[in-house]
């Protein structure tokens, strides 16, 4: 190549263009029918990218639960209410453990043997990679354990929060909600009685109508976890009980650690609370009474005996005595003596005829002397319980009763079963055989050879299974009677009586949506939203899409950008030319 003459001095880089050579502009205008080239893309595989998130995402709301539940009725109510959140919210509550993408663990801290059982079924979780949420009164009152170490827990009064500590967790994240429920400063019952729930049993309503109790028992667990005492509003538990009514339910449990201590700090009571549910509850419907200490109904005798005679209201009554001896109940802190307990019994025997009363004894608690065991046979021989729970005694962690001098643990194991032998040597319904009795039919025996019935006094009658019995009061002739039971033969040609003001929700539905809802909804959703939680079940059970179109908007908006940047430079080019 030639090389070119440096004898003129140039001023300037644009001198080099002739007057022949075309000007900028003159190249720019000639450029008339210009049509920009599109790059294809690969249209299949950017359609199969969108209909699948990130890798590295994982999307609340689309898994597998199982829940277990140990313990009391305020528990399983616990239980019941978590599991209607989550299936409200998206998630598949299943009853195949090992199906399930994460476990909810919630515990009960009363015996020891609660405790091993929950401490194993953790383990097993580990083992077989399950992602874990842990409930109930153990980890509520002992956070810090070893084995709870790195695990996420829900407490006991935030249980309506229990969708947000699934969500943290399925993400790899360890979370601890263990507050109090307060407003204003003043401790609340625990989370709103309206959530969505799904009952275990579609006709059973298990309300709690507290938390906590006024007792510092020495030997007790649960007060470390469920705290001082603290209610819900008589309007509150009315509005519950009525929206149960109108979903099928026929029976309602009321609950709680303490139902006799009910309203004491809110200015109420117990028969205030009764009195006001009685008049909502429909005819052949039935209310049960959970466990009240002595103490607190001594004050309401002539008030409870009226409302245990009511005809909707089961006559049956858990009453606690714990011990006969003095003594040892001095030791355990009770509150009140033997006398006490043989007043509120033989007061509410004499006022509400053929009255079921249950109790709880402990078997070799510090210091019990064989003179102490002693008088707990005599009042078990004397009152003959129907129904009685003997307990061996278990010292839990941190309790004052831990620390005392332990009763030998053979000693207390023979005691137990010296108990259990007494309790087994009377049958407390043979003399209702040949009785004509209304029955409630509720639920199915363990054998699944009958169906469970309870009549006026709460007591368990086993009937036939006949579908058209089941939520129905049932007449039937008593013919055969066990230790904890009676069979009843359906009296021909009796009216079956329907109490329920509507029809039952089947197994497994959320109670709480509204028809109007389900219309919205639609009936694929109907067992599994809420109105409350309808954007957050939207988005997770559309949450691919939302993916889809977050990532198509950022499309968007980067094509946008770019867009208006490239514009921005062309004109400022033009303004530069032409001036």
């Amino acid at each position: 190549m030639p090389s070119a003459s440096c004898d003129t001095l140039l001023d300037d880089i644009e001198d080099i263009v002739t007057q022949e050579d075309s000007k900028p502009q003159d190249r720019h205008f000639a450029r008339k029918h210009v049509v920009p080239k599109v790059r294809k893309r690969n249209t299949q595989k950017y359609l199969q990218e969108e209909n699948s998130p990130p890798s590295d995402s994982t999307i609340p709301g689309i898994q597998k639960i199982w829940i277990r539940t140990w313990g009391c009725s305020h528990n399983n109510s616990d239980g019941e209410y978590m599991a209607g959140q989550l299936a409200a919210y998206g998630y598949k509550i299943t009853e195949n453990a090992s199906d399930a993408d994460l476990w909810l663990l919630n515990s009960c801290t009363v015996k020891n043997p609660a405790e091993d059982h929950f401490r194993n079924s953790i383990k097993k979780a580990q083992e077989e990679n399950k992602k874990i949420v842990l409930a109930g009164c153990v980890p509520q009152a002992q956070p810090r354990q070893d084995y709870l170490k790195g695990l996420s827990i829900i407490g006991v009064q935030q249980i309506d929060r229990v969708v947000e500590v699934v969500e943290e967790t399925i993400k790899g994240h360890s979370v601890r909600l263990l507050g109090q429920k307060k407003d204003n400063g003043k401790r609340l019952g625990g989370a709103r009685l309206d959530l969505p729930k799904i009952r275990k049993n579609p006709l059973i309503e298990i309300i709690s109508i507290n938390t906590g109790c006024l007792n510092a028992c020495t030997y007790c667990k649960t007060k470390h976890a469920r705290g001082n005492l603290a209610s819900y509003s008589i309007d509150e538990l009315v509005d519950r009980a009525k929206q149960s009514f109108q979903e099928g339910v026929c029976e309602i449990w009321l609950t709680s650690e303490d139902t006799g201590a009910y309203g004491r700090d809110i200015g109420t009571s117990l028969p205030m609370l009764l009195w006001k549910l009685v008049e909502v509850i429909p005819e052949g419907a039935m209310l049960r009474l959970g466990m009240t200490n002595p103490p607190y109904i001594l004050e309401h005798l002539e008030e409870m005996a009226k409302i245990l005679n009511h005809p909707r209201v089961y006559a049956f009554l858990h009453i606690p005595v714990q011990s006969a001896s003095d003594t040892v109940l001095m030791e355990m802190k009770r509150e009140y003596c033997v006398a006490d307990f043989k007043r509120v019994v033989d007061f509410l025997k004499e006022k509400v005829p053929g009255i079921t009363i249950a109790t709880d004894i402990i078997c070799g608690f510090p210091g019990e002397t064989d003179q102490d065991f002693q008088e707990t046979v005599k009042l078990v021989e004397e009152y003959k319980f129907p129904s009685l729970f003997i307990n061996q005694f278990y010292p839990r962690p941190g309790t004052p009763a831990a620390k005392m001098e332990q009763v030998p643990a053979q000693v207390k194991k023979q005691r137990t079963k010296d108990l259990s032998r007494v309790f087994h040597s009377y049958n407390p319904y043979d003399h209702k055989i040949g009785e004509r009795q209304q029955v409630l039919v509720t639920e199915e025996s363990f054998d699944s050879k009958f169906y469970v019935a309870h009549n006026r006094f709460y007591e368990q009658v086993l009937v036939p299974k006949n579908p058209s019995f089941m939520g129905k009061m049932v007449e039937v002739d008593i013919y055969e009677s066990g230790k904890h039971f009676m069979k009843g033969q359906p009296v021909t040609d009796a009216k079956v009586y329907c109490p329920s003001i509507s029809k039952p929700l089947a197994k497994g539905v959320v109670s709480g949506l509204t028809e109007e809802f389900r219309n919205r909804r639609g009936n694929h959703l109907s067992s599994s939203s809420h109105p409350w939680a309808a954007g957050r079940r939207d988005s997770a059970a559309s949450s691919r899409l939302v993916l889809q179109m977050q990532r198509l908007h950022g499309d968007c908006g980067l094509k946008i950008s770019v867009g208006l940047a490239l514009l921005v430079l062309l004109l400022a080019f033009f303004v530069k030319l032409y001036n």
